[in-house]
Parts: structure tokens; C-alpha cells; sequence
């Protein structure tokens, strides 16, 4: 088969593909949270009402408590299948999102206790609330909903900004601390937790299903798979004064399941402290052999990446994300990359691709085009189009506004379209795909968000 041959089959199975990676994803997700959903309020209904019409609203929420911290580690739990498909930035969204709609339901939880017991007693909510705190299965309860508290506090925007990652990481861990006390706070709860032999089976079962996920995906699989492989560090090359790609390599590589488009979060022992921990993309596509970041000096960590040790050891977590070519729906393709962003689609273009490609490629100037060359060599190789587009940021009219994009490519609305680079260039173009009418399930961007 010659490779026009190939191209055109490819583009028969983009074509031909009924249900986005994506979709079928969020509605398998989706279905797990309604189903159980449902099972918890039959779970409620059947169980019989608590001691007063406040202490059986209490327990509703309660339960859902409980729903919600199980999906907050689905969510988290890195399982490969469902990061793929809808992608780590967009799960750790959710997370973010849920979090808070827990934190309320526990906060609504507790005082409905409180005031529950506090009408069944006739007494002040002051002095039930000591009260309970004397009783075990309250207590713990009690200290979950604290550390709820806490972390959704560091969480708040305002917060988040000024922490450095490793801070908030650090007490963000705390919530495995407060799942702990919770489900033995659910356990103690004997209305709640094994109210009937079926209840009892359900919760079971959920709670070492969502546990084990988390367990696997952030603890099993990435020492497994480091064991597996044995990385290190095979070339360190400066591809610049502040650009340095690291070359690792490993034992069966080609069993490594990543794709070009995809992120690894990479540790380097001995050389920095353990614990920071740096997403960066493939700069190339794996080749079975070896493995390729490209990171610019914007940090400690990143700086020192010129300085990493040839032969040391590498900790590679991954890979991650959904950013890659299983996504493609039509023969055509729209790369729009900025500044440093341009490392997963340098590595997508080394990967086969269906169709006419045209590259966007948006740096200060053209002394600041990471891997350029690379770039219009694999571009010129597949025949499609590349634009250098220099400036800064509110410099004269933006490449991106709906009529320039529209110029420098007319047939965009019938293109997938992937989005790279800052958070404000990649807002930008999404806005812009928005105004322009490019359909959603065509537009694929990422941003690293740790959780």
C-alpha cells in the first residue's frame, strides 16, 4: 500500500467513526453517576425515616456526601480509558467543580444533624454540638467535615494563586485523610451503612470499587510500569538559552502506551527533590526507543533540566491526556500552537495524519520559535502549510480574531482544530472557533491541570 493509499484509508475511518472517543467516555461516566444516584435514593427511601422530619433530610444529604466523595476519586483517579477520551484538564474540572457542590452537602449534613438532635432533645445547637462531638461515629464526622473545609479553602481561586503547587498539593492530600474518617464515620452510622443486607453490599462494594481505582491508577500502575521500563536519561541537548530537551530512554519502550499529543509528569531523583513534579508534552512521537520533552526555563525545575545527569534514573508518570489524534473526525487538520505549546503538535505532526495539515505557529519573534526547524521540516513532508505569527499579546490587531483566522484558512469550519499554548492565546482562539460556528466535537485543546 503506497502512502497515498494509506492516507485515504484513514481518512475512511475518520469519516466513518459514529461515536466521539469523547462521548462514549462522558456518557459512560455519566451513566455510573445517574444509576448510582438512583440506587441511593431507593437506598434512602426503604431504610425508614430518622428520628425526626430534620434528622431524615440530614441523612439524604449524608448520603450523597458520600456519593460525591466517591465520584471525587473517580475523578482523580488518572484510570488511562477515561483520561484519553475526555482528557485530565477537563476531569480535574469536574473534580473542582464537585468538590464544591461536597462541600456545601456536608456543610448542609451537619447542621441539619445538629439541629435535628438539638429539636429531638430540646437544647441549644451550642450545647448539642459538644454533645456529639463526645460521641465516636460524630466525631469523625466531624473532623472529615473540617478538613472539607480547609481544603475547599486553599482551593478558592484567590487562595490557589499565591500557594506554590507543592503547598497546596501537600495539604490538597489531606482529603485522602478525611475519606478515610468518613467511611468509617458511614460505617458507625448503622441507619446508613448497613441498614439492610443489600445496603450493606452496596456501599461495600462502591467504596472498595472507588478506593481500588484511586489506588491503581495513581499508586500501581506508575510504579508498575517504572519497574516495567526502567527509564533514564539518554541525551540532555540545548536547543536554545533557555530550551533544553531531555531524551529518555527504557526497556520496551514500544510497549510505553503513549501517543503523540499526550503529557508525562516527570521526576528526575537525585537531581531535584522528589517531590515537585512537572507536566511536560512529547516533543516527539514515541518511536518505540526513546522518549522526548522539550521545556522552556520558566522555573526551577524546568531551568535545571539542562543540568539532569546522562544515565541517571527518570520517574515517569503517565502518560496522560486526551490530546491526540484518536479524536479525529475530519480529513483535515488546523494546529495552532503558542510559544512552548508547540511540543505536542510538533510530536503530532511526526505522527501519521490524515489529511492536508496547516500549522499556526504564535511566538514573540522568530528567535523564539522552539523547535522551528523540526516543525517546517515535517510540515514541508506532508505537504501542508506553515505561518509564523510574531508579536506580542495586544500588539496590533491578533492573528486569531474571527476575520484573520478566517484568511489564513478558509475551510477551518470543516477542520479539526487542536489549540496549544498560555491560558490567554488558547482562550483567545476558543473564542474565536466559538464566533466562527467550528463544531465543538472538531475543537481539541488541554491544559495541564495537576490534581
Amino acid at each position: 500500500m503506497d502512502k497515498r493509499e494509506s492516507v485515504g484509508t484513514r481518512i475512511s475511518q475518520v469519516r466513518q467513526r459514529t461515536v466521539a472517543p469523547v462521548v462514549a467516555a462522558r456518557c459512560a461516566l455519566w451513566t455510573f453517576v445517574v444509576v448510582n444516584l438512583v440506587i441511593v435514593e431507593v437506598l434512602f427511601l426503604t431504610a425508614g425515616t430518622g428520628k425526626n422530619e430534620v434528622l431524615t433530610v440530614a441523612k439524604f444529604f449524608g448520603l450523597h456526601a458520600a456519593v460525591l466523595m466517591l465520584l471525587q476519586l473517580l475523578l482523580v483517579a488518572r484510570l488511562p480509558w477515561l483520561d484519553r477520551r475526555i482528557g485530565m484538564d477537563r476531569l480535574t474540572v469536574w473534580h473542582r467543580w464537585v468538590g464544591f457542590t461536597l462541600l456545601w452537602t456536608i456543610l448542609t449534613h451537619a447542621v441539619l444533624v445538629v439541629l435535628g438532635y438539638a429539636k429531638l432533645d430540646d437544647a441549644s445547637m451550642t450545647k448539642t454540638f459538644f454533645a456529639l462531638a463526645g460521641v465516636p461515629a460524630s466525631l469523625l464526622g466531624m473532623c472529615a467535615a473540617m478538613i472539607v473545609v480547609v481544603v475547599a479553602a486553599v482551593s478558592a481561586r484567590y487562595v490557589r494563586r499565591r500557594l506554590r503547587y507543592e503547598t497546596w498539593h501537600g495539604v490538597h492530600l489531606l482529603l485522602y485523610l478525611a475519606l478515610g474518617l468518613a467511611f468509617v464515620h458511614q460505617l458507625l452510622e448503622t441507619t446508613t451503612f448497613s441498614s439492610s443486607v443489600p445496603a450493606k453490599v452496596y456501599w461495600w462494594a462502591l467504596w472498595l470499587f472507588a478506593f481500588g481505582a484511586l489506588v491503581a491508577g495513581r499508586i500501581v500502575l506508575p510504579l508498575w510500569r517504572n519497574a516495567y521500563h526502567r527509564f533514564q536519561v539518554a541525551e540532555v541537548v540545548q536547543e536554545s538559552d533557555d530550551v533544553v530537551s531531555v531524551h529518555v530512554t527504557g526497556r520496551h519502550l514500544d510497549r510505553f502506551p503513549a501517543r503523540a499529543g499526550q503529557f508525562c509528569i516527570w521526576r528526575f531523583p537525585g537531581h531535584n527533590h522528589w517531590w515537585p513534579a512537572n507536566p511536560f508534552s512529547l516533543s516527539a512521537a514515541p518511536d518505540g526507543r526513546t522518549l522526548r520533552l522539550t521545556a522552556k526555563a520558566v522555573g526551577s525545575t524546568s531551568a535545571g533540566l539542562r543540568h539532569v545527569p546522562v544515565g541517571s534514573r527518570a520517574f515517569v508518570e503517565g502518560p496522560y491526556g486526551a490530546f491526540t489524534a484518536l479524536h479525529r473526525s475530519q480529513p483535515g487538520a488546523l494546529l495552532i500552537a503558542g510559544g512552548v505549546g508547540i511540543t505536542p503538535i510538533r510530536a503530532l505532526l511526526e505522527e501519521e495524519t490524515a489529511g492536508d495539515v496547516v500549522v499556526l505557529y504564535r511566538m514573540r519573534n522568530e528567535n523564539d520559535a522552539v523547535l522551528v526547524h523540526e516543525v517546517r521540516a515535517l510540515v514541508v513532508d506532508r505537504g501542508g502549510q506553515l505561518h509564523l505569527l510574531t508579536g506580542r499579546t495586544g500588539e496590533g490587531t491578533s492573528p486569531f480574531e474571527p476575520d484573520s483566522l478566517r484568511a489564513l484558512v478558509p475551510d477551518i469550519a470543516e477542520r479539526d482544530v487542536y489549540v496549544c499554548g498560555p491560558p490567554a492565546m488558547t482562550s483567545a482562539v476558543l473564542g474565536t472557533l466559538r464566533r466562527l460556528k467550528v463544531p465543538g466535537r472538531q475543537v481539541h485543546s488541554e491544559r495541564f491541570s495537576l490534581a
